[in-house]
């Protein structure tokens, strides 16, 4: 299934910006008359018939909206330590959004390498995949903050927060994220995607993990403490099979 992707959307006509024009007109080579489908990034799903192909500016007349095409039936917020490896996080992101993230946050911790995200390629990677893996809303890729002003402003987000680490030599106690999503949000088939979604907020560390007092800080803020198995993960690996556990509860 072709999809493309407009933000310039008045009435029932939209307008795809030069690089979706030109993939459309130039690369698939349709023309007047065809029928095409076009997500807005907000959950809506566009059938239309183009009114006018041009390879800089292509129009199409809506014939059809769908509305939560391809969602799914939770919030899912991931505060995510940026890679030593830039090309990682990127990774990251790309499959998180393929099987079900809504907002990704970059957090500098007290042990990050890496400090700088470059949001704008994230957004292109994150457009690509949604239209890759059928769906009408991509997710948000924010500016990023610090591990602790992201903890402090987190008691501003609902539902539940989780804090994964390692801490080998500390003796507290810690569930799994799968315990804690199922102990939160037990009646899962009561949930629909036309009611309030439960929303889940997950903090993954950098290589070097979270220090002691931002794990501290985040569980004072209301964090659960939570590890995700025996085996020792790589950043985008942690973040990856936390998006998973969540998808797997709300969807298998």
């Amino acid at each position: 299934m072709e999809l493309f992707f407009s933000d310039n959307i008045l009435g029932n006509k939209l307008t795809l910006n030069e690089d979706e024009s030109a993939h459309c007109v130039k690369v698939l080579r349709h023309r007047e008359g065809d029928e095409i489908s076009v997500i807005d990034g907000k959950g809506t799903l566009f059938e239309c018939r183009i009114i006018t192909a041009t390879a800089k500016k292509a129009e199409a007349v809506i014939m059809n909206r769908k509305c939560d095409w391809g969602a799914h039936p939770y919030i899912l917020n991931m505060a995510v330590c940026p890679t030593k490896n830039a090309d990682r996080y990127e990774w990251f992101a790309e499959k998180a959004c393929e099987i079900g993230v809504d907002r990704i946050i970059p957090v500098i911790g007290d042990h990050s390498e890496r400090k700088v995200i470059k949001t704008a390629r994230l957004e292109k990677i994150l457009l690509s995949a949604t239209k890759q893996s059928l769906k009408a809303d991509i997710p948000s890729i924010q500016e990023a903050t610090s591990v602790r002003e992201f903890i402090s402003g987190a008691g501003q987000l609902p539902g539940l927060k989780l804090i994964a680490y390692c801490f080998d030599n500390e003796e507290m106690e810690r569930t799994s994220i799968r315990q804690a999503v199922e102990k939160e949000f037990p009646n899962i088939a009561e949930k629909s995607l036309h009611t309030d979604k439960a929303e889940i907020t997950i903090m993954i560390g950098p290589e070097g993990d979270f220090s002691q007092e931002e794990a501290a800080l985040a569980i004072k803020n209301g964090f659960i403490p939570v590890h995700l198995g025996p085996s020792r993960l790589r950043t985008e690996t942690a973040a990856l099979t936390a998006v998973n556990a969540v998808y797997c509860h709300f969807s298998l």
